[in-house]
């Protein structure tokens, strides 16, 4: 749980729940350290393991204003704590993972509760959180951690199916897209 810090009159505070990866954690790092930068309280939301990861990532100048809370996910059969990341998480597992995280959405309205942040920023990979903040009047906006092309790739494939990309040269095999479509 976050420590208790006394904050100043009027500093605003953002709870980051980014997904449960090191490529997703490292961006939202940086977010953190621009907001702290510029007087926000940053509570950073994750599971234990990831946490480990990322407070070797914050120098120590941000030790008072990006604090550390944990996710404890629900237990399921073969998911461990030390598989409560991404980071070598066997594949068969992912889907897991995933059911762990949106089973976790009990908890999360109760950190909401707790921590009364002005603002949730959240990874796109957890739609439910914007609505979930939404039910305690928080404010709620994504952050996307992959860039443009991927994000507009995506976006073209979803909503127009079938459509060929601007640029031929990117696309997802066979493979890939049965994937894509899976999820």
């Amino acid at each position: 749980m976050a420590k208790q810090v006394t904050e100043p009159l009027g500093t605003l505070r953002v709870l980051m729940f980014p997904f449960l990866a090191y490529g997703h954690i490292s961006p939202f790092l940086n977010v953190d350290k621009k907001l702290a930068d510029r007087g926000f309280l940053i509570y950073l939301y994750s599971t234990p393991t990831n946490l480990k990861y990322a407070s070797k990532k914050i120098p120590g100048k941000y030790a008072d204003s990006i604090q550390l809370v944990e996710l404890h996910l629900p237990e399921l059969p073969d998911l461990h704590p030390h598989y409560h990341t991404t980071n070598d998480l066997p594949l068969h597992l992912h889907n897991t993972l995933q059911k762990a995280l949106k089973m976790s959405k009990p908890k999360f309205s109760k950190i909401l509760q707790n921590l009364k942040p002005d603002l949730v920023i959240y990874d796109i990979l957890q739609q439910w959180a914007e609505r979930v903040a939404n039910e305690q009047n928080i404010l709620a906006v994504k952050l996307l951690t992959s860039g443009t092309t991927v994000f507009s790739y995506f976006t073209i494939s979803l909503s127009k199916p079938g459509d060929v990309f601007l640029f031929p040269q990117i696309y997802l095999r066979k493979s890939e897209q049965v994937k894509m479509n899976e999820t």
